[in-house]
């Protein structure tokens, strides 16, 4: 069931997207789909709401992509696997993700990050985690 829904939210995220969301909805999100069939699928049953690739711009002008926006509780979901955002970092590239963290919480969106191997080896804890942010909201 979630590959044919995932396959359908795809297609429509491709059809409303122009410019460089576009292009990189066409690229490889093998980390988006894990993230949303481990825990997004399974938490909240629908993609309504979720934005891939949503476009924000920092205080500096550049564009940053969030993996997965969840627009009713202005979730940055973020998919991070260990090579291209740890073992293999550059100084000038660990910069620019502490700025990328901060241009997130600066708009006001809880950023929400899950490693590769979190979704892969812990899913049900990531879920759990999504499970308390939604009883934490739905108390305020």
């Amino acid at each position: 069931m979630f590959e044919e829904a995932f396959g359908r939210f795809l297609e429509e995220q491709r059809s409303s997207a122009s410019g460089q969301r576009l292009e990189r909805l066409h690229k490889d999100l093998t980390g988006e789909k894990k993230m949303l069939g481990e825990v997004v699928w399974p938490v909240l049953r629908s993609f309504e709401g979720i934005t891939l690739e949503y476009e924000i711009i920092s205080l500096t002008g550049v564009k940053i992509y969030i993996d997965a926006f969840y627009e009713p509780l202005r979730w940055a979901l973020e998919s991070e696997g260990f090579v291209p955002h740890a073992q293999n970092i550059t100084r000038d590239r660990f910069d620019f993700e502490r700025m990328r963290v901060r241009t997130i919480v600066m708009y006001g969106y809880t950023y929400i990050p899950f490693s590769w191997d979190e979704l892969d080896k812990k899913p049900e804890a990531c879920r759990r985690a999504v499970y308390e942010l939604l009883g934490r909201h739905s108390t305020e």
